[in-house]
């Protein structure tokens, strides 16, 4: 794993403690789950039924007292494919995935969550751990450009 392309990751997991360490954001999806570099510099492989979603972070020393919102309280503004995410233990996440359906990949989603600003970067749940998925809505859809404004007829025009 090169340094230059590891990734600050948390591993939450189902009914255990979080594991926070670093991925190759290329090749951490292998066969048998997550490979992950912990803290302390053991690399193992976390099975996907275990795995609740893999958090890209900014860093690990965030206050994780504050509660993140896990839902978009409104319309969101990027492109893509708000979907709403419930997990197998009842918790509800929203998310945007790529419109471009060749981007997913077939161990699970990779979402951006509510607010990419805050600690959370992007999340990664695999499929293993969702009960459904539902699409909310198409944000930036290509099919309908945006309409112009039209001037006024009233409207001077300038310099006449």
């Amino acid at each position: 794993m090169l340094a230059s392309t590891a990734k600050k990751v948390v591993v939450r997991r189902f009914d255990r403690e979080p594991l926070a360490g670093y991925v190759n954001p290329q090749t951490y999806l292998q066969r048998g789950g997550i490979e992950l570099l912990s803290l302390n510099g053991a690399l193992m492989v976390i099975p996907f039924e275990e795995v609740k979603s893999v958090d890209f972070v900014r860093d690990f020393n965030a206050d994780e007292r504050s509660p993140e919102p896990q839902i978009f309280y409104s319309r969101p503004k990027m492109a893509g494919l708000w979907v709403r995410m419930r997990f197998r233990d009842g918790e509800l996440m929203d998310g945007l995935l790529s419109n471009n359906l060749l981007q997913w990949q077939p161990q699970g989603f990779t979402v951006v969550p509510p607010n990419p600003s805050s600690r959370r970067q992007r999340v990664f749940v695999p499929r293993s751990a969702l009960a459904e998925i539902h699409v909310l809505g198409v944000v930036g859809s290509p099919l309908r450009p945006a309409k112009k404004a039209r001037p006024r007829a009233e409207q001077m025009d300038l310099f006449q």
